[in-house]
């Protein structure tokens, strides 16, 4: 039985997390960061919130302990697509992309700052035996860990923003991932297509 479009969606924006977790990550305040986010999932694997960590004198800190509301912004490989790639000259130029909007609800986890470092060093180096650790900071990371917090945002709403090529005829969607540069949204297209998006 094929998956609905909500679940479908979802099952994108997991991805989309894991392939790239650096997000915006905004206050009500309108503070903005750049972060590097993971996905927390439930027994099902429905992710339900996402752990991060940034300076304490960052102003989204301030902002999210007065009010908790904040916003998400995922961006994943997008590009112009170009009418050179397809043969019907009256197809019209666009631009493909991935992305997730998640409107949360943020929580300060002190207690678990040193967790959400070690989860995210183990997510983008893997788990090998030469692979760099905090320990090589010696009696810097102490200090370091002081200025930092980690964070939870706890998923509220999801709004899904992928445009991978629905509704193209074959022929020119075919042209279009065969032939376009960016070959990770090509790879996006085809697999978000061979999933019945």
């Amino acid at each position: 039985m094929a998956a609905t479009p909500e679940a479908f969606h979802w099952q994108a924006a997991s991805r989309l997390i894991d392939e790239y977790p650096l997000a915006w990550v905004i206050s009500r305040a309108f503070s903005a960061s750049p972060l590097p986010l993971l996905a927390e999932r439930d027994e099902d694997g429905m992710v339900v919130s996402l752990l991060g960590h940034c300076s304490r004198r960052n102003s989204l800190v301030k902002d999210f302990a007065s009010d908790p509301a904040g916003l998400i912004l995922f961006n994943g490989p997008d590009g112009f697509v170009s009418n050179d790639l397809v043969s019907e000259r009256n197809w019209g130029a666009t631009w493909n992309y991935a992305a997730a909007r998640f409107e949360v609800e943020i929580e300060l986890v002190e207690d678990e700052t040193e967790e959400a470092i070690n989860r995210l060093l183990e997510h983008m180096q893997g788990l090998g035996e030469d692979r760099w650790t905090t320990a090589e900071l010696a009696e810097r990371y102490q200090g370091m860990l002081r200025a930092i917090v980690a964070f939870r945002a706890h998923i509220r709403r999801f709004v899904p923003a992928f445009k991978l090529g629905q509704g193209e005829q074959a022929d020119a969607f075919e042209e279009i991932v065969n032939g376009h540069p960016n070959r990770d949204l090509a790879q996006w297209m085809r697999a978000f297509h061979e999933a019945g998006g």
